[in-house]
C-alpha cells in the first residue's frame, strides 16, 4: 500500500544484511550496518510468511552474488546515482562559480561593489579571491578527485563482495558434512529449513536478477557502504551447481579480485596525488590570507594598544598605582586580544581540556567572550580552598602536574575474530559475555562517568548566570559535552566494574570531588556523586548492550541529576542511545541518537529538548544536535544547534553564539585509545594516593593496569582470574543467603515510584577518619 501510494522511504539489500528471528516475540531484526530495523508482526501466519519469503530471498540473493559477483555489485540497493551516471572529467573543467570559497566573478567595477562595512584588510582578501587562479586550479583537482572517489566506491563494493564470496562456506563441503550428521543433528537442522525449500529453490533461480525488500521506514539509506560481517546467519545454503563449475568460478573470482585490486590501487594513487596537490595549494593560499590580515591587524592594533597604554598610565598616576603594577597591567593588556576590534578573531571558550583555555582557528561561528573569563580561570588555583567542597582532602598528590601520555599504546586487535565470540549472542545483552582484554581500554565505566564532568566549567558558569533561560542553555551544553570524548573511542570498550568496585577523583583545578561505585552486578548499575562549591551532580545508570549482527546498541537507563544551590534549581535529564557500527570488521564509528529532555523540577519556567539526529557515516548531518529552550507557555526562547563532537551554538547562524567547544586532542591520540587529555589523567596513580584510596578503587585493578602498561599476557590472565574470583564469591553468597550491600550509596524511591541510588554521605567522612587504609574487613576484589 505504501509503495503504491509513493510513500517509500528507502530500501535495503536483505542478502547483505544480518537477520535474526525472535519466534516468541514474532519479531525480525535486520542489521544493515547503517541502521537496525525491527519488524514486529502481530499475526503468527503473517510472521511465518515473512520469515519464509525473507529466507528464500536471502538464499537467492547470496547465490546470485556467488555466481556473478560483478553484476551483483551493480545491483546494490539502493542503486547509487553517482555510479549509474558518473560525471565525466571533461564536464568539470569549466570554472566552478558556486564553491563556498569562491565569490561570483564581478563586473569591471569590482571594488565599488564591495559592502561599505568591509575593512581595508577584508577588501584585500576579497580582491585576492576574485583574481586568484590557484583556487580555480584547486577546484578542478577536487572535482576530478570526486569522480575518482566515486569510482573507488564502486571498486570497494566489488572487492567486498568478492572477498565475501571467497570467505563463504564451500557448498559441496557443506553437503558432504550433512551426510555425516547424526540423526539428532539432522532433526535439529530441519527446524531451520522451510518445508518448501526444495521447490522454492528451483523457482528462486528463475526469478528476476534484481530483487529487493522495500522497507517503508523513515530512515534514509546511504548509497555507498561497506558491509563486512558474515551474512549467512538465517539462510540454508544449498548447492545448485556441480563441483566442476564451482571450481571454475572460484578461479574466475580470484582473477577478478586481483584485477580489481590493481585497478583500485591505480585510482587510489591518483586520488592521493590530487588531494596532495589541492592541500598544498590551499596551504599556500592560506598563508597569503594570514599575511594580508596580519599586516592590516598589526597596523590598526598597535595604534589602539599604544593609546590604551597611555591612558592606563595616566590613570595610574592619578590613582597612585605603583609603576610595577602598571607594568603588570600593561603586560596583561598586551596578552589579551579583547582590547582590539579584532578581539573575536580568537575566542576563549569554557571548554579547554585539563583546565587549559585555548584559542580556536575555527571561525564558523564567533562568540563574544569577555576578558573576565580568562581572569576567572587564572584565579581558580588561588581559590582552591574556597572552590573545593572537601579541599582539605586534596593534599599535594599532583604537585608536579598530571601526566600527559599513557605508558604504552593500544594493542593491535586485527587478529581477533569477534564473529566467533558474538555469533551466538545476536539480539542479546552482552553485559554477561566475556571479551578479550585487547578490546578494552584502560578505563572502566565508573571512570567514564567521571569523564562526563570534563567540562564542569559550564556548570560553574551556570551557577553565576541570573537568567533562568541562559542557565538552561549552559546546562544543555554540559549535557551534550559528555558525549564528545566518545568520538575517537569506537575501537575499544571500558572494563566492566566488579560489584563493590569504586573510583574517586579530586580535581583542585576544576573545583570538584567525585566518587562512584558499582552498586549492582546483574543488572549492572553504576552510581556516582560529585560535589562542588557551585553544584552537586549525581546519577545512576543501568547499561544494556545489544548486538544485532553488525552493530551494537548501548541503552542507558537512568536519570542524571544536577543541583545549583544558589538558585535552588534541580535539573533532571535522560541519556540517549549509543550505537557502535562495524563491530566485526572495517572502521568502527560511533553514533548517538535519541531525545534528551531537561527539566527543572523546582520550577516550570523553562524546559529544554535536545535531539541527537540519527544519520549515517556519509551524511552531512552525522553527529548533529538540534534543540530549543522554551518557557512554560511553549514559546521558544533560545534555539540550539551543533554537533556533539564539535560544539554547541545558541541562536541563528551566522550570528549564533558558541556556548561550548571541545578542547584539542593530545598528540598521537589515535595510538592511545583516542583518549582526551582528561581521560589520560583519570587512571593515574601517584604514590601519595596509594595510602588514602580504598582498596576497591579502580586504579588498583591489576588487569586494567597491565593493559595500560602494554602487558597483554598478564592483563588477560588477571582478567580471567578476577572474573573467576567474582563468580566464586557470588556463588558462595547465594549459597549462604548473603546479600552484598553498597558501601557508599543507598537505594531510595522517589515521588514517581522510581528506584534510585543516592550517596549515603559516608565516603568523605571515612576517607578522613579513620582512613580507608586503617579500616578492617575491607573487601578484596582482586
Amino acid at each position: 500500500y505504501r509503495i503504491q501510494k509513493g510513500k517509500l522511504h528507502g530500501s535495503i539489500d536483505v542478502g547483505l544484511s544480518v537477520m535474526s528471528i525472535k519466534k516468541r516475540a514474532r519479531r525480525i531484526d535486520l542489521d544493515t550496518e547503517e541502521h537496525i530495523y525491527h519488524l514486529k508482526v502481530k499475526s503468527q501466519d503473517i510472521f511465518d510468511a515473512w520469515v519464509s519469503k525473507l529466507r528464500h530471498h536471502r538464499l537467492y540473493r547470496q547465490n546470485e552474488i556467488v555466481r556473478s559477483p560483478r553484476e551483483a555489485t551493480m545491483r546494490t540497493f539502493p542503486p547509487p546515482a553517482a555510479i549509474e551516471s558518473p560525471q565525466p572529467a571533461s564536464s568539470v573543467q569549466a570554472k566552478p562559480s558556486s564553491l563556498p570559497w569562491q565569490p561570483v566573478a564581478p563586473s569591471s567595477g569590482s571594488n565599488s561593489s564591495l559592502p561599505a562595512s568591509y575593512s581595508n584588510g577584508q577588501s584585500k582578501v576579497v580582491a585576492w579571491l576574485q583574481e586568484s587562479e590557484e583556487m580555480d586550479k584547486c577546484a578542478e583537482e577536487l572535482a576530478r578527485c570526486q569522480s575518482n572517489l566515486t569510482e573507488l566506491s564502486r571498486l570497494l563494493q566489488s572487492l567486498e563482495i568478492l572477498q565475501r564470496t571467497q570467505s563463504a562456506p564451500n557448498f559441496t563441503d557443506m553437503q558432504t558434512n550433512c551426510v555425516e550428521l547424526s540423526k539428532k543433528e539432522k532433526r535439529l537442522n530441519r527446524r531451520w529449513r522451510t518445508k518448501s525449500v526444495g521447490k522454492d529453490a528451483k523457482f528462486q533461480l528463475q526469478c528476476p536478477s534484481v530483487v529487493s525488500l522495500q522497507v517503508p521506514l523513515s530512515a534514509s539509506m546511504s548509497p555507498i557502504r561497506l558491509h563486512s560481517s558474515n551474512p549467512n546467519l538465517c539462510a540454508e545454503l544449498v548447492d545448485f551447481q556441480p563441483p566442476v563449475s564451482r571450481l571454475t568460478e572460484s578461479v574466475e573470482c580470484a582473477s577478478d579480485y586481483i584485477k580489481l585490486q590493481e585497478e583500485f590501487c591505480t585510482i587510489a594513487q591518483k586520488v592521493h596525488s590530487l588531494l596532495k596537490s589541492a592541500f598544498n595549494t590551499v596551504a599556500i593560499e592560506k598563508e597569503k590570507i594570514k599575511q594580508i590580515l596580519s599586516d592590516q591587524e598589526q597596523s590598526d592594533q598597535s595604534a589602539q594598544i599604544n593609546s590604551l597604554r597611555k591612558s592606563l598610565s595616566q590613570a595610574g598616576e592619578q590613582m597612585g598605582i605603583p609603576l610595577t603594577q602598571q607594568a603588570s597591567n600593561e603586560s596583561r593588556l598586551s596578552m589579551s586580544e579583547s582590547v582590539s576590534e579584532f578581539f573575536d578573531a580568537q575566542e576563549v571558550l569554557l571548554s579547554a581540556s585539563s583546565s587549559e583555555n585555548e584559542g580556536s582557528d575555527d571561525e564558523s561561528y564567533v562568540s563574544d567572550v569577555s576578558d573576565n573569563i580568562s581572569e576567572d580561570n587564572a584565579s581558580v588555583t588561588d581559590n582552591v580552598s574556597r572552590q573545593m567542597a572537601n579541599g582539605d582532602f586534596a593534599g599535594s598528590a599532583f604537585r608536579n602536574g598530571r601526566r600527559t601520555c599513557l605508558s604504552a599504546p593500544c594493542p593491535d586487535t586485527s587478529n581477533i575474530n569477534l564473529w566467533n565470540i558474538l555469533r551466538n549472542n545476536i539480539g542479546k545483552d552482552l553485559s554477561k559475555v566475556s571479551m578479550p582484554v585487547e578490546l578494552n581500554e584502560p578505563l572502566n565505566t565508573l571512570q567514564r562517568m567521571c569523564e562526563e564532568l570534563e567540562y564542569s566549567e559550564l556548570l560553574d558558569k551556570a551557577a553565576e548566570t541570573e537568567d533562568p533561560f541562559e542557565r538552561m542553555v549552559l546546562v544543555a551544553a554540559f549535557a551534550v559535552s559528555g558525549y564528545s570524548s566518545t568520538y575517537y573511542r569506537a575501537g575499544s570498550k571500558p572494563f566492566n566494574p566488579l560489584l563493590g568496585e569504586t573510583y574517586e577523583c579530586i580535581r583542585e583545578d576544576k573545583g570538584f570531588c567525585f566518587f562512584s561505585e558499582q552498586v549492582s552486578h546483574h543488572p549492572p548499575i553504576s552510581a556516582c556523586h560529585c560535589e562542588s562549591k557551585n553544584f552537586t551532580f549525581w546519577q545512576d545508570v543501568r547499561w544494556k548492550n545489544k548486538f544485532w549482527g553488525k552493530s551494537m546498541e548501548i541503552l542507558p537507563i537512568g536519570t542524571v541529576n544536577l543541583m545549583i544551590p544558589r538558585f535552588g534549581d534541580h535539573y533532571e535529564w535522560n541519556k540517549v542511545t549509543t550505537c557502535v557500527h562495524n563491530i566485526l570488521s572495517g572502521r568502527r564509528w560511533i553514533e548517538h541518537y535519541g531525545e534528551i529532555t531537561i527539566r527543572n523540577t523546582k520550577s516550570s519556567a523553562c524546559l529544554c529538548k535536545l535531539t541527537f539526529v540519527k544519520g549515517n557515516y556519509w551524511s552531512s548531518n552525522v553527529n548533529e544536535v538540534q534543540g530549543f529552550v522554551m518557557d512554560q507557555e511553549g514559546k521558544v526562547i533560545h534555539r540550539l544547534f551543533g554537533k556533539w563532537h564539535e560544539g554547541l551554538y545558541c541562536g541563528v547562524p551566522p550570528s549564533a553564539k558558541c556556548i561550548w567547544r571541545p578542547g584539542s586532542m593530545p598528540t598521537d591520540y589515535e595510538l592511545y585509545y583516542g583518549f582526551t587529555r582528561f581521560a589520560i589523567e583519570l587512571n593515574e596513580l601517584c604514590p601519595e594516593l596509594k595510602d588514602v584510596l580504598p582498596r576497591t578503587d579502580a586504579r588498583f585493578r591489576p588487569d586494567q593496569r597491565h593493559l595500560e602498561e602494554g602487558n597483554l599476557e598478564m592483563a588477560s590472565s588477571e582478567k580471567q582470574r578476577i572474573e573467576d574470583l567474582q563468580r566464586t564469591r557470588r556463588k558462595w553468597k547465594e549459597e549462604n543467603d548473603i546479600k552484598q550491600e553498597p558501601r557508599f550509596f543507598k537505594k531510595v524511591v522517589d515521588g514517581n515510584h522510581r528506584e534510585r541510588w543516592v550517596s549515603n554521605n559516608t565516603y568523605w567522612d571515612l576517607r578522613k577518619n579513620p582512613g580507608f587504609i586503617n579500616m578492617e574487613h575491607t573487601v578484596n576484589l582482586w
